[in-house]
């Protein structure tokens, strides 16, 4: 039986890169992606749904799926007003889940970050680890939530400390050897693969996936 997936971050690197995947699937009939600006020159299996993702809501009628991948994410520099920063990274994944939960879907998939902690000091940290209690208190049946180390791959926009870190950790990544391999760069396309490999072929994965665990599922 085919498939419809709900995709939301289809602009940003790992969700752009999910998006090529999911569309040459041929399990997957429709693609629908609800998204801020629309993406040019995709084909007839990829419906989209522009507006305000903080207000998800509005898209109720159309939220309807067998999968929900949410690839949502920002960063200080695009959102240096922290209100709207945390109505973007844990306000609209927690609305994703909740008109999930709402609509039936079984699966619920969302990038969150390596140090997430609701009890956290920093900011950043705090956001995702609350973002994910939201998304856990929903119940979903097959919920998955992926922390990432740092992310390789060839982002449109220009993150010059970014990739600073990119290269330091490149230098630095053969020392991360038993638990510290969790902090090794993870590139874009193997958190795409695995998010995929997850609703397809994993059944026993944890809902927690931290980033060396990621990289193994994305070979599977």
């Amino acid at each position: 039986m085919k498939k419809t997936a709900i995709l939301l971050g289809a602009t940003g690197l790992t969700g752009g890169i999910l998006l090529h995947k999911l569309i040459s699937d041929s399990r997957y009939e429709t693609i629908k992606l609800f998204s801020r600006a629309r993406i040019e020159n995709l084909p007839n299996k990829v419906h989209q749904f522009i507006g305000d993702l903080i207000k998800l809501e509005d898209f109720k009628e159309d939220f309807t799926a067998d999968e929900v991948y949410c690839c949502i994410g920002t960063t200080t520099k695009k959102t240096p007003n922290k209100l709207v920063y945390k109505q973007i990274d844990y306000g609209i994944p927690l609305a994703a889940a909740k008109l999930a939960k709402e609509k039936n879907i079984a699966s619920f998939l969302v990038i969150s970050a390596m140090g997430a902690n609701k009890n956290s000091s920093v900011f950043y940290n705090k956001t995702k680890g609350e973002m994910e209690q939201g998304v856990l208190k929903q119940n979903i049946k097959n919920t998955f939530i992926l922390r990432p180390s740092l992310i390789g791959g060839e982002r449109k926009e220009h993150r010059l400390l970014e990739k600073i870190g990119l290269i330091i950790f490149k230098i630095i990544q053969p020392l991360f050897i038993g638990n510290l391999r969790k902090y090794r760069i993870i590139n874009a396309e193997s958190i795409a693969q695995a998010m995929l490999n997850l609703t397809n072929h994993i059944s026993n994965a944890d809902v927690i996936i931290t980033s060396n665990d990621i990289e193994k599922l994305s070979k599977k």
